[in-house]
């Protein structure tokens, strides 16, 4: 089982830049592939992107695409999720997400697809 906590979200100008970190607690985080979901105000949640076991694929939503980048460090069991060019549709709650992989190159894209989940952090853009 693994336990995640999300940091670093806070108000930011549109065009600016955010990193969010996601530091996992338990064993053997080189198992999961994670992913980023961010839900917006009376919205559904929608995925922004996934990393597979050891960082070697990523994938991303086509609203993000371009201007976000996953990454992850095994070594300090934290993925990390870099925001650039932010817009203030960008505003929501960023929730990290993991799932045990057997695979290497596994990209979950789906919410049912993940079953461990953080608390989620606050990123809100302003125009």
């Amino acid at each position: 089982q693994v336990q995640l906590v999300e940091s670093g979200g806070r108000l930011v100008q549109a065009g600016g830049s955010l990193r969010l970190s996601c530091a996992a607690s338990g064993r053997a985080f080189s198992s999961y592939a994670m992913g980023w979901f961010r839900q917006a105000p009376g919205k559904e949640s929608d995925f922004v992107g996934a990393i597979s076991r050891i960082g070697s694929r990523t994938y991303y939503a086509d609203s993000v695409k371009g201007r976000f980048t996953i990454s992850r460090d095994n070594a300090k069991n934290t993925v990390y999720l870099q925001m650039n060019s932010l817009k203030p549709e960008d505003t929501a709650v960023y929730y990290c997400a993991a799932v045990v992989s057997d695979s290497l190159h596994y990209l979950p894209n789906g919410l049912r697809e993940y079953n461990y989940w953080g608390q989620g952090t606050q990123v809100t853009v302003s125009s």
